[in-house]
C-alpha cells in the first residue's frame, strides 16, 4: 500500500525536524492478534492526531460490528481487506507529531507470510516498537522480528508487553516475559532493548503512566519515543549519492545558458556534500570536484541525506545511472565476490547456482549464489547447515557479481552494505541483503 499523500506543509515539518535530528522513524512489529494496530490507534488518538471526521468513521464501523467502543485498530487497518478480516496485512503509514517532535509510522503486518513487509517497514526505522501478548510470551514470530530488527541493525528497540490487563496488570508475569525477551535479543546480538508493560486496548502506559502498575517505575511509551536520541540526517560520517540519471537539459538549443550544463541527479543516501568538495566516482574510482549544487531551479551551498538534488562537477566524467558518488574517505575497491546475510522474501527458494540480479544503490548487475553456507535456527538462535532457504529463513549466502560493486559491511554503513536479490525474468524483489565480510 503506498503511504498517504501529505500536505506541503506537513512535509516541510518533516524535512525541518529530520534536519534538526527531532524527526522518528517509528515500526511497530509482532505476531498476530498482539494488537499493533491498537497499539498504533490508541497512540494517535491519545495524542489527538485524529481527525474528528476520521473518528466518526471509526466509531460508526465498530458500532456495524457491535463493539460498544471505538476500535482504534481500524485507525492503521486501511485496506479494505484488513477491515473485513480484522488483520493488517500490508505497511500502514502514517503521519503523526507532538509538541517534541515528529514521527513517520510504519505499522508492520504480523502474520509470518508478511515477514517481507516487516523487513520493509523496519529498513529505514530509526526504533522498532515489537508488541508480544503477555499471556503468550515470547513465539516464534517475536523471535523472527527481533532477528530482523538485529540483522537490520534498528538503532532502538522497544518491546510492549501488552494486553497486560488480560492478565491482571501482574508484575509477576511481567518480569517473566521481560526476561526471556532479554535473553532472546542477547543471543540475536540486539544489545539494547527495553521493555514496557502495555494494554494499547485501555492506554495504559501508552501516552500516560498508568495508576494500574504501580510496580513499573519506567516511562510511558510515548515519554520514551520522545526522549530517545536519533542522529541528524546528514550527518552520517562521509558522504554516499547513488547517481539514478545524467542531466542534460534538451532545451540547450534555446537557452544558451544551458549548452554546457552537465548534471547528475539522485538523492543523497548519507552524510552531506558541499561546494568545493573532492569526490570519487565509483566504481571507476575518477576524481573529481563539485562546482555546483542544484535543487528545483535554486543553487544550494550543500546538500545533506536525504535530500534530492542535481551535482554538477568540474571535470568531464563518464557518470550514469548505477554509478555512486563518495567522498574520498569512503572509497573503495570494487569487489565481483561478497559475502551476505540475506532474508529470504519469496516462495520461490533459494538454491546454489541460482541467477539473479544485485540492486545496490541505483545498479544493478548479474550475480550467481555461488553457496549457501548457513540457516538462522529461530528456536536456537545459532547457524546451522543450509544447502538453500525458504519463504522468511535468514541465512548467510555468496554471491559471484558479473561487474564490480563499491560495497561497504552492511555494519559500517546501511545504504553502502545494503542490497536486493530480484528476479531477472519478473522483476520481483527475492531477498534483502546485507553485505557481511
Amino acid at each position: 500500500m503506498a503511504a498517504p499523500t501529505i500536505t506541503a506543509d506537513v512535509a516541510g515539518h518533516l524535512a525541518a525536524d529530520l534536519a534538526h535530528g527531532t524527526l522518528l522513524r517509528l515500526a511497530t512489529a509482532g505476531s498476530v492478534d498482539d494488537g499493533k494496530s491498537t497499539l498504533v490507534g490508541r497512540l494517535l488518538h491519545d495524542t489527538k492526531n485524529v481527525l474528528s471526521d476520521q473518528l466518526a468513521a471509526v466509531e460508526r464501523v465498530s458500532r456495524e460490528r457491535g463493539l460498544t467502543a471505538a476500535d482504534l485498530a481500524l485507525l492503521t487497518d486501511g485496506l479494505r481487506a484488513e477491515r473485513e478480516q480484522g488483520i493488517t496485512i500490508d505497511v500502514a503509514y502514517r503521519y503523526f507529531a507532538t509538541a517534541r517532535r515528529s514521527y513517520i509510522l510504519a505499522d508492520c503486518p504480523g502474520h509470518v507470510q508478511y515477514t517481507r513487509n516487516t523487513v520493509t517497514g523496519s529498513s529505514t526505522a530509526d526504533v522498532v516498537v515489537l508488541l508480544t501478548d503477555a499471556r503468550k510470551g515470547v513465539l516464534e514470530q517475536t523471535r523472527r522480528h527481533l532477528a530482523v530488527a538485529a540483522l537490520l541493525r534498528v538503532p532502538h528497540v522497544i518491546v510492549a508487553v501488552n494486553k497486560i490487563d488480560l492478565v491482571d496488570f501482574s508484575r509477576q508475569v511481567y518480569e517473566s516475559v521481560s526476561a526471556d525477551i532479554r535473553q532472546v535479543a542477547a543471543g540475536l546480538g540486539v544489545e539494547h532493548v527495553l521493555t514496557i508493560p502495555t494494554s494499547a486496548l485501555t492506554g495504559d502506559n501508552i501516552v500516560e503512566r498508568s495508576a494500574n502498575t504501580p510496580w513499573y517505575d519506567g516511562p510511558s511509551l510515548l515519554d520514551l519515543l520522545e526522549t530517545l536520541p536519533v542522529d541528524a540526517a546528514g550527518d552520517e560520517p562521509g558522504f554516499r549519492f547513488p547517481v539514478q540519471l545524467a542531466v542534460r537539459p534538451q532545451r540547450a538549443a534555446v537557452d544558451p545558458a544551458l549548452v554546457d550544463y552537465r548534471g547528475y541527479a539522485g538523492q543523497v543516501a548519507a552524510g552531506r556534500v558541499a561546494v568545493g568538495d573532492e569526490i570519487v566516482v565509483q566504481p571507476s574510482g575518477r576524481r573529481s570536484r563539485v562546482v555546483g549544487i542544484d535543487l528545483g531551479g535554486r543553487r544550494l551551498a550543500e546538500a545533506r541525506a536525504p535530500q534530492s538534488v542535481t551535482l554538477r562537477l568540474a571535470d568531464e566524467i563518464d557518470i550514469a545511472r548505477g554509478d555512486t558518488i563518495v567522498s574520498p574517505d569512503l572509497a573503495v575497491e570494487p569487489v565481483k565476490e561478497l559475502s551476505a546475510v540475506v532474508c529470504w522474501l519469496s516462495d520461490q527458494p533459494l538454491a546454489p547456482r541460482g541467477r539473479y540480479l544485485v540492486k545496490h544503490g541505483s545498479a544493478s548487475v548479474q550475480a550467481i549464489v555461488t553457496a549457501v553456507s548457513s540457516r538462522l535456527d529461530l528456536d536456537s538462535l545459532s547457524d546451522v547447515p543450509a544447502s538453500g532457504l525458504g519463504l522468511n529463513d535468514i541465512g548467510r549466502v555468496h554471491l559471484r557479481l558479473a561487474s564490480a560493486l563499491p560495497v561497504t559491511d552492511y555494519a559500517a554503513s546501511r545504504p553502502g552494505g545494503a542490497f536486493l536479490l530480484v528476479d531477472p525474468a519478473s522483476g520481483g524483489t527475492l531477498a534483502a541483503g546485507m553485505v557481511a565480510s
